[in-house]
Parts: C-alpha cells; sequence; structure tokens
C-alpha cells in the first residue's frame, strides 16, 4: 500500500471519529445547554463525516486500487495525490473553524474562510480527477 494511501486512510478515520464525537455532542445539545459555535456545528458534522471520513477514504483507495495508469507511472502523480490530500485537509480544517466561527461572529472573515475552505476542497477534487482520469479505461 503506498504511503499516501496510508495518510488518506488513517486520516480518514480520524474523522470519522471527530464526525461520530460530534454528533453525540449535538445530541447532547438537545437536553443541556451548549455555547452557539458547539450548537451551530451541524454543518461541520456533514463535513467531517462525508468529506473527511467518506470522501477521503475512497480518494486514498482508489489512488492505490485503480488500474495501472502506465508502467513508468502506475498510479499517475504522486505529487498530484499529494497535494489532492493537503488541498482537501486544509479546506476541510478551515470549514471546521469557519462554520462554528460564521454562526457566532458579525464579521466577514468567518464567512471568507468558508468561502476560500469550498475553493481548496474544489480544487482538490479537481486534482484528484485529473490524477484519476487516466486510469479509468476498458480492459
Amino acid at each position: 500500500m503506498p504511503a499516501i494511501t496510508r495518510w488518506y486512510v488513517r486520516t480518514s478515520l480520524l474523522y470519522l471519529i471527530g464526525a461520530l464525537a460530534l454528533a453525540v455532542l449535538l445530541a447532547l445539545a438537545q437536553v443541556v445547554t451548549l455555547p452557539a459555535a458547539l450548537r451551530a456545528a451541524g454543518p461541520v458534522y456533514f463535513h467531517l463525516f462525508l468529506v473527511g471520513w467518506v470522501t477521503q477514504l475512497i480518494m486514498g483507495i482508489v489512488f492505490w486500487m485503480f488500474p495501472k495508469y502506465s508502467k513508468e507511472r502506475p498510479r499517475g502523480s504522486e505529487g498530484l495525490a499529494i497535494a489532492t490530500y493537503v488541498l482537501l485537509n486544509v479546506g476541510l480544517l478551515l470549514r471546521m473553524l469557519g462554520e462554528p466561527g460564521a454562526a457566532v461572529s458579525e464579521g466577514q472573515v468567518w464567512s471568507w474562510a468558508l468561502v476560500l475552505s469550498a475553493c481548496l476542497q474544489w480544487l482538490a477534487g479537481m486534482f484528484f480527477v485529473a490524477n484519476t482520469w487516466g486510469r479509468v479505461k476498458e480492459r
């Protein structure tokens, strides 16, 4: 298993733990009063679960298991795979901070953090597609 795949898989498992812990906190908010930033973390839970765990796990396994690109570069560009990993995770971490920040702050800094987060995650998606497209082929 390539090192970048191990990074993707292990990071995805950490996001799964984080998403499930946040789900417990969000459920707890039904019976006790929690800070506003925590009460506004519903979208963060969704992103941790879907982007952090599911999407990242899929990306890591695709890099490892899809058909070979070529004999010289069987998995495409490892540099592009690393860039995808970094962009996806920086975008997700910005989302984790920006979502509660935008909910409790009146300034636009957090809103711009969400825009930047979305842009980074979109770019990660484009890099993933660029690196994977050539590996999708008929037998």
